[in-house]
């Protein structure tokens, strides 16, 4: 069982920057693949980033590459999200989520997932 609670959401202006952080319960963290994924109002919950269980491997949604980037720290049990020149279509709650995993790919499907965090909102105003 993992326990994920996020931080580090917020208010900020359009080109500003925040850093979402995600710290898993567990002494076997290495083990676990993981993702971020948003949700704003009325819509469906859809994939921001993802990283292996190394950290070697990233893969991120199209809407962020390039502003976005993931990273984890196994030492500590965290997964970070860096975000970088923001716009108001990045407006949403940030979830972060873990899968137990072998591989050493990334998963970027949302239904692939067996643990969740609560959430953390980001609001971009323009």
């Amino acid at each position: 069982q993992v326990q994920l609670v996020e931080s580090g959401g917020g208010l900020v202006q359009a080109g500003g920057s925040l850093r979402l952080s995600c710290v898993a319960s567990g002494r076997t963290f290495s083990s676990y693949a993981m993702g971020w994924f948003r949700q704003a109002p009325g819509k469906e919950r859809e994939f921001v980033a993802a990283l292996s269980r190394s950290g070697g491997s990233t893969y991120y949604a199209d809407s962020v590459k390039g502003r976005f980037s993931i990273s984890r720290d196994n030492a500590k049990n965290t997964v970070y999200l860096e975000m970088n020149s923001l716009k108001p279509e990045d407006t949403a709650v940030y979830y972060c989520a873990a899968v137990f995993t072998v591989s050493r790919l990334v998963i970027s499907k949302k239904n692939e997932y067996d643990y969740w965090g609560q959430g953390t909102q980001v609001t971009v105003s323009s």
